[in-house]
């Protein structure tokens, strides 16, 4: 069967890529607010690292697919490799050549962005494949989420910049507090995505905190933790943050955290696709945090940095 550009474009979890993408060009205009950088003067290593964690994300989320196809066809239909848009032989040499590439261009640029993507990769591997197969259970399963996209990226991809800029290997308070934030917000994600699948999962043994403590539990718990996120994200940022980046800050995220508040009164639990909705809501407002961040520093940066 040949490969269609669609069903690639579904292979690679179109909503997973634009939260590397847009984390990337976030973490990078926060460098820029913070070093007093030129846009384009960094743009080749925005780009290069841009070309190796896509590469590295569709692996991930690949391989993930490949191991999930009896979980998928209850869950996800949809999916390629599940519906058989996408062979399984054909998956796995998707995902084994652009590991390769993302290796070997990670390599070629320096040693934060191949251990930012090594790291990423290995703990994707471990999430899905035996016998480790993390996923299976709920607290292994949402620590590998939130490690590389909390983590590992922002810190590895921050220091990849840096060296590759020449400047001292420094973790500024900006990146500090976003990678705090990013972390807890990814847990959120981590443990939402699982609620409409509790169905497949139970099925096939995969013991989310969904299927273990119930979907309302887990609904109630990751909406008090985004909005709690939000404020603790501002009470940080309090202490280097000037009043114009700080205000711009506080009034995005409490109009943020309105606006997921009211989305979420109008989700019927027992509804798997407005439950779905929301959860791609949430994406998006991960998505904004990447550009929210960046701005407020612009606005109002109060901690100096080496030259």
């Amino acid at each position: 069967m040949p490969l269609t550009l669609s069903a690639f474009w579904k292979f690679t979890r179109p909503h997973t890529l634009y939260g590397t993408a847009i984390s990337l060009l976030g973490v990078y205009l926060l460098f820029c607010a913070e070093t007093g950088s030129n846009f384009v003067q960094g743009l080749t290593a925005l780009l290069v690292a841009e070309g190796s964690c896509l590469c590295a994300n569709v692996y991930i989320v690949g391989l993930n697919q490949l191991t999930d196809v009896a979980i998928d066809r209850i869950n996800k239909p949809y999916l390629p490799v599940a519906s058989g848009e996408i062979t399984e032989r054909t998956g796995a040499v998707l995902v084994s050549v652009l590991l390769a590439v993302a290796l070997v261009v990670a390599g070629w640029a320096n040693r934060f962005l191949l251990a930012t993507v090594a790291m990423s990769a290995l703990i994707g591997t471990a999430y899905s494949l035996p016998p480790l197969r993390l996923k299976r259970f709920a607290l292994f399963a949402s620590l590998c989420i939130f490690s590389v996209r909390g983590l590992i990226v922002n810190l590895g991809i921050w220091c990849y910049l840096l060296e590759w800029t020449g400047r001292p290997i420094v973790l500024a308070p900006s990146i500090l507090i976003l990678s705090l934030f990013v972390t807890l917000f990814t847990f959120v994600i981590a443990i939402f995505k699982d609620i409409p699948d509790t169905e497949g999962d139970s099925r096939y043994l995969i013991s989310t905190f969904s299927v273990q403590l119930g979907r309302r539990f887990i609904f109630n718990l990751s909406s008090l933790l985004l909005v709690g996120n939000y404020l603790l994200a501002v009470l940080l940022a309090a202490f280097v943050l000037k009043p114009a980046g700080l205000f711009f800050l506080g009034t995005a995220h409490a109009v943020l955290a309105a606006f997921f508040l009211y989305r979420r009164r109008q989700v019927n639990l027992k509804d798997n696709q407005a439950v779905a909705d929301l959860y791609q809501f949430i994406w998006k407002l991960f998505y904004l945090a990447y550009l929210i961040f960046p701005l407020a520093w612009w606005l109002g940066h109060s901690v100096g940095f080496p030259a």
